[in-house]
């Protein structure tokens, strides 16, 4: 398989106008010596180990969702492509693909391109949290006002907290995103919840993974969060 014919329909789901202007996503090596791709490695963040994976599988190619802005030398003899702020805006993307594992897709409210999404459901605060945790052993919960019930969750994968006003403004009483930091939670009007920034994204390699897998075979790397709880 063309690798370009790869990238086209990554691009065709995702397109990379939807990408912010200072994201990089698209090709990070293009080697061009080699075209023809069999294997394909996915994952949320190329690094010297997930490199090496590829290579000990025969990967032709890695398909990541983090960009990276520096490019080691010794990662040039492999073509790595990415898509993440545009995978995180389209429909059917980063936060959406969150969604739809915690069963909650049938709610969706919002379907503008933005990078939150809304979802309408009651729930109980608690009850929530434990849906959370089954994905995520790292969930941390801010609930300044002491709320039991929740109606309209907004969500964020990734870092998110930058639109908390946002979703305040239509109307969520709670927000679930990664990476909130200690004045944020401190401030925070309604209900927050953050699972980690890994927790949060790796889903989207399913959508890596619904996209691709006609075409070429699949290795999923082999990743998981810096953080542990202890």
């Amino acid at each position: 398989m063309d690798k370009n014919v790869l990238t086209d329909k990554i691009e065709n789901f995702a397109p990379l106008n939807l990408a912010e202007e200072w994201d990089a996503s698209g090709w990070v090596v293009d080697v061009h010596d080699k075209s023809q791709v069999q294997k394909v490695m996915i994952c949320l963040t190329v690094t010297d180990d997930v490199v090496q994976q590829a290579r000990e599988n025969g990967c032709d190619m890695i398909v990541s969702h983090h960009p990276l802005f520096f490019v080691p030398f010794e990662y040039k003899d492999i073509n790595i492509y990415c898509a993440h702020t545009n995978l995180d805006r389209v429909q059917g993307g980063t936060t959406d693909e969150l969604i739809k594992m915690l069963e909650l897709s049938d709610y969706i409210t919002s379907e503008q391109h933005s990078f939150v999404r809304y979802v309408e459901c009651p729930l109980t605060v608690r009850n929530f949290t434990e849906n959370l945790c089954r994905m995520s052993q790292n969930v941390r919960v801010v609930n300044n006002k002491n709320v039991s019930d929740i109606k309209k969750i907004a969500f964020c994968a990734g870092s998110g907290s930058e639109f908390i006003e946002d979703a305040v403004k239509n109307g969520a009483d709670a927000f679930v995103t990664g990476d909130v930091k200690f004045h944020t939670a401190v401030e925070c009007p309604i209900v927050l919840f953050d699972m980690g920034h890994f927790e949060s994204e790796i889903p989207v390699l399913n959508v890596f993974l619904k996209l691709l897998r006609y075409e070429v075979r699949i290795v999923f790397a082999k990743e998981k969060s810096p953080f542990k709880s202890v």
